[in-house]
């Protein structure tokens, strides 16, 4: 968070990682608890090279510090450079709480595609539904509830928060306002 922090106030538009392969593009985009990044570079630099100033701009003490960070790992060393290109589209999404058929069509369909292809069955409803019921609990909890590993079960939720559907807390998660309209919906096509 202090990063984020950072690249909030304009503090912070470097990042350096060492990786086998880029794992971020130029002119991609990176969607953070604080808005979008937009990349705007990403090039392999020689660790030697790294600056004082370029530490610094990445959230680093130091060049020295940084390059004894970026050494633990294997690979070739990248400098990204980016910029806060905008607020996280999911808070506009998942503010919406009145959705027209349309939208609800849509989105029951992602859900149906999400439950097909699971290997552990039909779970985005069930899942909404716990978040529902048990408010800023923890992911671990949650998972235990329905028998299910933690890490696997977070990467679904995160599926449902890209759909707009939850939100992610300090500690758990709640239903966001468009969750709550497509599990009113839900119900509503059960009667």
């Amino acid at each position: 968070m202090a990063v984020l922090r950072g690249i909030e106030a304009g503090e912070i538009d470097l990042a350096f990682r060492t990786w086998t392969r880029p794992a971020a593009r130029t002119g991609g985009s990176q969607t953070t608890p604080i808005g979008v990044l937009a990349v705007e570079a990403v090039e392999r630099v020689d660790p030697a090279e790294i600056t004082d100033d370029d530490a610094r701009r990445s959230g680093a003490t130091s060049a020295d510090v940084l390059r004894a960070e970026l050494a633990k790992r294997s690979g070739d060393v990248y400098r990204i450079r980016f910029r806060l290109a905008g607020q996280d589209p999911r808070i506009a999404l998942r503010n919406a709480d009145e959705l027209t058929d349309a939208e609800l069509a849509t989105v029951a369909k992602k859900l149906e595609r999400l439950d097909r292809s699971s290997t552990v069955g039909p779970w985005t409803r069930a899942t909404l539904e716990l978040i529902r019921a048990h408010p800023e609990r923890r992911a671990g909890d949650l998972a235990e509830m329905v028998g299910r590993e933690r890490d696997p079960f977070k990467l679904d939720v995160r599926k449902l928060k890209s759909l707009g559907l939850t939100e992610s807390l300090l500690v758990g998660y709640r239903i966001s306002p468009r969750g709550e309209a497509v599990l009113r919906a839900l119900a509503a096509d059960d009667q």
